[in-house]
């Protein structure tokens, strides 16, 4: 599924079971929601904070979808063509950061 499709799916999605859009602010503080959600797996998964054991069921995948759900769903109400963005900013970081990254010392 290409970005453009799951704009779609998603669109579709909330037009059948959604009722509507919640509005943008919503929207935000849910996504910032869903960011802790992956924050609090991946600190104690992989970082150095003891995982509790309510945590250990906890599926990342399932959480990342819900930030990409959310964040298609604010593209899709604000009118942004996600896939052309993407590639538009795939683009300038390709040119901005090969050499930066290859030369990075701290990368070695």
């Amino acid at each position: 599924m290409n970005i453009q499709n799951a704009q779609a799916a998603v669109d579709t999605w909330i037009q059948e079971h959604g009722v509507r859009y919640f509005n943008e602010l919503t929207n935000m503080a849910q996504l910032t929601e869903e960011v802790g959600e992956v924050a609090r797996i991946i600190a104690r998964r992989y970082g150095e904070q003891s995982e509790k054991e309510s945590d250990k069921n906890k599926d990342l995948g399932e959480e990342l979808a819900d930030v990409v759900f959310v964040v298609l769903c604010l593209a899709n109400q604000t009118g942004v063509n996600l896939e052309e963005a993407f590639a538009k900013k795939l683009a300038a970081k390709t040119k901005r950061d090969h050499d930066r990254h290859h030369t990075n010392k701290k990368l070695k």
